[in-house]
């Protein structure tokens, strides 16, 4: 017997999309997923779901899931963990007993929470922290991902307002800038293919040849980090031609001659030297930003995961306010939509719990906070996988080995932090607990209901700390709140974005759209900035990576996302490992190839400052000489020799936003050939050349 269901996806992806489940019965009389696709009905869904997420059935039901609280026997170092099955009793009394004990004599800065975005659920992703702010813990700096990017635009902009999905169609030309949307906003695609259909240009910039550049109408194949440098070169020809929309300018900004000065050295020849683009792509570039109306720009996080990365995002989002696109229904820049879901936020994870002065840990940092002279005592995982997604990984992985660190893990898979925990925890998935979900690729507000009884003892986050408050005395009322209790605090708001959205109606429809304006054009009239403007001061400049490139380190390497994985999600699944070229694959330049002696489909060690790890080589022209890029967190089980690519990235944070600089990394190239072949193994048999 099999149902159909309705419910958010939990992920990190600016889709949130409207998934239909097919539930099946048992013969043991359990009812689980079976079939995953996208609402028909749904006007962003549109009744298709990402590739990754069809296959969330195969994670959901995996062999190797925990279902059961489990405790380590061994040491972390063993190269396979022993665990034994305990009672949630034994779990969470001896948990809550050491935690106490390291209250009582290291106080609450000994005990970190981490965690980042395996849920988007403001249940089980947000409202999660409120024990660990009730108990005074370190806050954690929220920054791997979206910090500078958030940072960058607020400077200009205040606000995050995106765009509505469907006036995208409208546009006449489209620009994706560091984003590769059909693998990680793949529900763009359908309005841009309508926007093509009237007549639009689609023209992607980005270090690689991505299935999205494949998919614009032109590719431009710029080097990593100097997007700035474009976005001036661009304003310069703006600016000499006349192409700025004088009228907006005036009424809706502020600061337009410093920037105006900040582009003015920014010739065609300048501007292509330092990008890799030519002249004649450089001008083309700016004429068709200056002379088509509506122009859309979609900018990724992409941009900012270089030292500089917040400046090179607020360079390309301040173009919009120099043509007055923001005043053409189509036009404009989108980079999140989260600052339109006005919600009450008050209580939201305890965050009138937070103290003034409280100390800080940025997650990018993780290695360091690890360090037995940072004073750890305890550190409590949900919803990541520091050690495949955190920078400096061996370090990471060294810190989680530590006997006197004790490592608690909230986990759907077995995944590599998981392997190192003292206790395994396992949580549900987003069918089997009640959540709500906002979005920032969309308008529409999303609640789902516990359909799927959770497996073996399977329990949600909030529920595992409520548990560990009691044992600790806590008696902060928000901690015990149900997800009906958040909703409704949530929703106590006076907002018009949020007018005629009751809980009893979210509940009831499970996706809801905003109440915005007809025609919503956030930035037409200026911005939510202290100015009420938007703000072009403090101008952009492109600067130069401090990580130079140079003799010992003369290549730089990306790590974009993979088409099949999201972060580190989906890595335990096979067929997802299949279709990604069953194990990392490093995309060399043939240039570089050839400079560095590497053979296709042969193993290279790539080595930076931090580490070094073996990948088989990729001989293509899809990317630059000088730049090697590696799509997708990996687990390390799937690599060669075990190990994360982040491995070899740093600790280098953002110049705004304390963000990561993932695609930073400065390595070097060397071949390795085969010492010897060992029947039914495929790791560590390599030497270097």
């Amino acid at each position: 017997m099999t149902r159909d269901v309705l419910l958010t996806c939990p992920l990190d992806c600016p889709d949130a999309c409207r998934l239909k489940i097919t539930v099946e019965q048992g013969a043991d009389g359990l009812e689980r997923m079976v079939k995953v696709t996208g609402d028909p009905d749904h006007p962003i869904t549109k009744g298709f779901a990402c590739a990754k997420t069809v296959h969330y059935p195969a994670r959901a039901n995996h062999p190797e899931r925990p279902l059961y609280p489990l405790r380590r026997v061994g040491k972390k170092t063993d190269a396979e963990p022993q665990f034994e099955r305990v009672t949630w009793d034994e779990a969470l009394d001896d948990i809550a007993a050491r935690l106490k004990a390291l209250l009582d004599t290291r106080g609450p800065q000994s005990i970190l929470r981490y965690h980042y975005a395996g849920t988007m659920g403001l249940m089980e992703g947000h409202h999660a922290h409120t024990l660990w702010r009730a108990l005074g813990t370190p806050e954690l700096e929220e920054t791997i991902c979206a910090s500078a990017g958030t940072a960058a635009w607020s400077l200009g902009y205040g606000t995050r307002y995106g765009l509505p999905l469907h006036d995208v169609q409208h546009a006449k030309l489209i620009v994706l800038w560091g984003i590769n949307s059909l693998s990680t906003n793949s529900h763009l695609t359908p309005h841009m293919t309508a926007a093509r259909k009237n007549g639009a240009r689609i023209i992607c910039v980005d270090p690689y040849r991505n299935r999205t550049a494949a998919y614009a109408d032109q590719h431009l194949k710029i080097k990593p980090g100097t997007d700035a440098a474009l976005a001036l070169g661009i304003m310069r020809e703006l600016f000499l031609n006349g192409w700025t929309d004088s009228n907006y300018i005036a009424e809706a900004t502020t600061g337009i001659e410093e920037l105006r000065e900040a582009a003015q050295d920014w010739t065609p020849e300048r501007t292509a030297d330092t990008t890799g683009l030519s002249v004649e792509e450089v001008r083309e570039f700016a004429r068709a930003i200056g002379t088509t109306r509506p122009t859309y720009i979609r900018v990724g996080y992409g941009m900012t995961r270089h030292e500089h990365g917040g400046n090179n995002l607020r360079a390309v989002t301040l173009l919009p306010a120099l043509t007055g696109d923001w005043r053409h229904k189509g036009g404009g820049c989108a980079l999140s939509s989260s600052g339109t879901f006005k919600l009450n936020r008050k209580h939201l994870g305890g965050a009138h719990l937070v103290r003034p002065g409280s100390p800080s840990v940025n997650m990018v940092e993780l290695a360091n906070a690890l360090e037995p002279a940072a004073g750890l005592g305890a550190l409590v995982v949900y919803n990541t996988n520091p050690a495949v997604v955190a920078p400096e990984s061996d370090r990471v992985r060294a810190g989680l080995q530590r006997d006197d660190l004790l490592v608690v893990v909230l986990e759907q898979a077995m995944t590599e932090t998981a392997r190192l925990a003292d206790y395994v925890l396992p949580a549900t998935t987003f069918a089997e607990h009640a959540d709500l979900y906002t979005s920032y690729g969309h308008h529409y507000l999303g609640y789902n209901p516990a359909t799927l009884p959770a497996p073996g003892e399977c329990r949600p986050n909030t529920w595992v700390f409520q548990e560990l408050g009691k044992r600790l005395g806590m008696t902060e009322p928000t901690l015990y709140w149900t997800a009906e209790d958040l909703m409704t605090d949530l929703l106590d708001t006076d907002h018009p974005f949020l007018k005629g959205i009751t809980p009893e109606r979210l509940k009831a429809e499970g996706s809801v759209p905003l109440d915005l304006p007809a025609d919503f054009l956030p930035f037409a009239n200026g911005a939510e900035t202290p100015s009420g403007k938007v703000q072009l001061s403090p101008a952009p400049r492109h600067r130069e990576a401090q990580a130079q490139l140079n003799e010992a380190f003369p290549v730089r390497l990306v790590t974009p996302p993979a088409h099949h994985f999201l972060n580190s999600t989906y890595g335990l699944l096979d067929n997802l490992n299949r279709a990604e070229g069953n194990e990392p694959q490093v995309l060399v330049h043939p240039h570089d190839a050839q400079q560095y002696h590497l053979q296709d489909s042969q193993y290279a060690t790539l080595q930076s400052e931090y580490g070094s790890v073996q990948r088989r080589v990729k001989i293509t022209d899809a990317t630059h000489p000088g730049t090697a890029v590696l799509e997708g967190t990996w687990w390390g089980l799937s690599a060669p020799d075990g190990k994360s690519i982040n491995t070899l990235t740093a600790q280098t944070l953002t110049d705004l936003g304390g963000g990561s600089t993932f695609h930073n990394t400065r390595i070097r190239m060397t071949p390795v050939i085969p010492l010897r072949k060992i029947d039914g193994a495929s790791n560590l048999f390599f030497r270097t050349e």
